[in-house]
């Protein structure tokens, strides 16, 4: 009896180590089951180098809590993630930038690696995947005219011409690692870490190694960046797997976790291999080594940001589903049919930064793009993270999205068309929009974009949350053709600005808000562009220059107070627009309907 009991009980441990073993699911899974990725971007990789030495000790450590938001973005919420969710991504990429937030013996800010662990914790409360990684501390560094550093970073992918410098890189790399890796030590399997982003060789060669030298190759550079990246690569998956099973402290823990956590290893550059103009164009792929003894738990990244024009001249459809189709073809054959997982970290299209947009300039065109792309990778089971756009500045802050059919684009080409996900927009968030003038004539823009046509509109309706900005700000009217700038005061809490087109020409491209006094700070409500025939339509709300813009949650429900009716003969339509000439339909006047015929 006794000797069975022995064997029961063997069994038995042998069943709960079985089950521990696998409760980390395979790389393979995990790429699967994240379904499509949005990437936190600007956020926790935001930098600002004022001093880009990297001798100087001061090059460390060079800003606290604040570089969050030193790009623009306002700082990330639970809320912001949790419409993410429900709008149906699985996964979020969360850049991080650490360099700034080291000294000069590369030990990390306990306040910014809590800060970090909080973003985390926002992204997988909601069941969703997460990425971490080393972002900014690589990249291009950058010159100005003269040929003087004004940028840098400090991981090159630089290993034979500056052997020593490398090994010590890669040694405070490790070191890095092995802090992040302990801060982590006890999460679950929906946290990945991933090694590097982008590290560029020491020409800041894109598209392959070495691919800013003279003749657009050079075999020794080449070399030197590629074994760079595999070293690098090495050292992450060491870090974690050997010295990363331990508590924040060092002391050995029984639930560490990071000998089985899913990790992923980025190409030269974050290179993807697609194009054919250059037979090196493949190297970034063929030259990564997958790091000894990673089979179940090793993913791949790259990035893609194609051109979906010829110069100004759209591609067509067809033609860039062919390159997405050689894009990926080109990941299968290389990484995905040898049973090695992948992910495209970031993609969007090659302007994704500029000024005006494809989503601005082409949105049709980008929208069958996206959603090309997206089914595509799913059929070669590839995951993808779009990058930033989306929900982007204080949009986030509201949060909604202010490129809502684009996310719903994007996620039902990956859901199917019946996915039912929720895409809040500015119009449907009830904020305020709260703007920091510092200097005289800075500018907040009440509309901006493609050219309206004055003589479709008799005005535009600007609501503040008093009446103290008379004489301190102003409407400007940017002229369209044929017509100059022009500017109106504000007249109170509510003012409507007419436009007269005889001056201002027949478009406009930009209306804004400017300060007239400098420095202050204004509580805008919303604003109208208002049609001829009475009819409004809610404009968006962004920076121009020289000015900030914050969003907080409008009050909308106060207790204990009785409110009067006030007469005051103006007219709303059913959505809660002012209308000036209501033409037939249900509206509401003085608190009551009332139905004009």
């Amino acid at each position: 009896m006794k000797r069975r009991l022995t064997t029961i009980l063997a069994l038995m441990l042998a069943l709960v180590g079985s089950a521990q073993a696998q409760e980390f699911e395979s790389a393979k899974d995990a790429v699967k089951n994240m379904g499509v990725g949005w990437n936190l971007g600007n956020t926790l990789d935001a930098h600002n180098q004022k001093i880009v030495d990297i001798n100087d000790k001061a090059y460390w450590g060079q800003q606290g809590l604040e570089s969050e938001t030193c790009w623009g973005q306002p700082k990330a919420t639970r809320e912001l993630i949790h419409m993410m969710k429900e709008a149906g991504f699985g996964a979020i990429r969360v850049p991080v930038t650490w360099y700034n937030h080291m000294d000069s013996n590369r030990m990390v800010d306990q306040a910014w690696l809590a800060r970090v662990k909080e973003v985390v914790d926002y992204v997988l409360d909601e069941g969703l995947y997460c990425i971490i990684n080393v972002h900014h501390d690589t990249g291009a560094d950058s010159y100005d005219k003269n040929g003087n550093l004004t940028g840098s970073h400090w991981i090159h992918a630089d290993y034979n011409t500056d052997l020593l410098k490398t090994m010590a890189d890669l040694v405070y790399y490790a070191s890095l690692w092995t802090t992040i890796a302990r801060e982590f030590y006890d999460y679950g399997p929906k946290l990945l870490f991933e090694s590097q982003n982008e590290t560029l060789d020491k020409l800041n060669s894109w598209c392959f190694a070495s691919f800013n030298a003279p003749g657009q190759y050079d075999e020794e550079i080449a070399k030197s960046a590629y074994t760079a990246i595999n070293e690098f690569n090495k050292a992450f998956v060491t870090s974690v797997r050997t010295h990363g099973n331990m508590s924040p402290t060092g002391e050995d823990v029984e639930n560490a976790k990071n000998d089985k956590r899913n990790l992923i290893i980025n190409t030269y550059g974050a290179c993807n291999g697609s194009g054919n103009w250059n037979k090196h164009l493949k190297d970034p792929l063929t030259n990564l080594e997958i790091p000894d003894g990673e089979k179940n738990h090793i993913i791949v990244e790259v990035h893609a940001y194609p051109s979906i024009v010829n110069g100004s001249t759209n591609k067509g459809i067809t033609t860039i589903k062919s390159e997405t189709k050689e894009l990926m073809d080109g990941l299968k054959t290389n990484f995905v049919s040898k049973g090695i997982p992948v992910i495209i970290g970031e993609w969007g299209t090659s302007n994704v930064d500029a000024a005006t947009t494809d989503y601005a300039a082409r949105r049709g065109l980008m929208l069958e793009f996206v959603d090309d792309f997206v089914k595509q990778a799913k059929d070669n089971n590839i995951a993808t993270f779009y990058w930033m756009g989306l929900s982007d500045g204080h949009y986030r802050s509201m949060p909604a999205f202010n490129q809502a059919d684009l996310a719903e684009k994007i996620v039902k080409a990956y859901h199917g068309a019946s996915h039912q996900g929720k895409y809040p927009t500015p119009s449907t968030a009830a904020v305020d929009y709260v703007v920091t003038y510092t200097a005289d004539w800075q500018e907040l823009n009440l509309y901006s974009g493609s050219a309206i046509k004055l003589s479709d509109y008799k005005g535009i309706r600007v609501e503040m949350d008093n009446d103290s900005y008379v004489g301190k700000l102003q409407v400007k009217i940017y002229a369209g053709s044929g017509g100059s700038d022009s500017a109106q005061p504000l007249t109170g809490a509510s003012s409507t600005i007419t436009f007269d087109a005889a001056t201002t020409g027949s478009n406009t491209q930009r209306i804004t808000l400017q300060t007239m006094i400098g420095a202050q700070k204004a509580v805008l409500r919303d604003a109208f562009l208002i049609k001829k025939d009475g009819t409004e339509e809610k404009t968006e709300i962004s920076v121009f220059w020289g000015c900030t813009l914050e969003t907080q949650p409008r009050e909308t429900a106060i207790n204990g107070v009785q409110v009067a009716q006030v007469d005051d003969g103006v007219i709303y339509n059913l959505a809660g627009q002012r209308i000036s000439k209501p033409t037939k339909g249900v509206y509401i006047q003085n608190g009551q309907k009332y139905i004009a015929k």
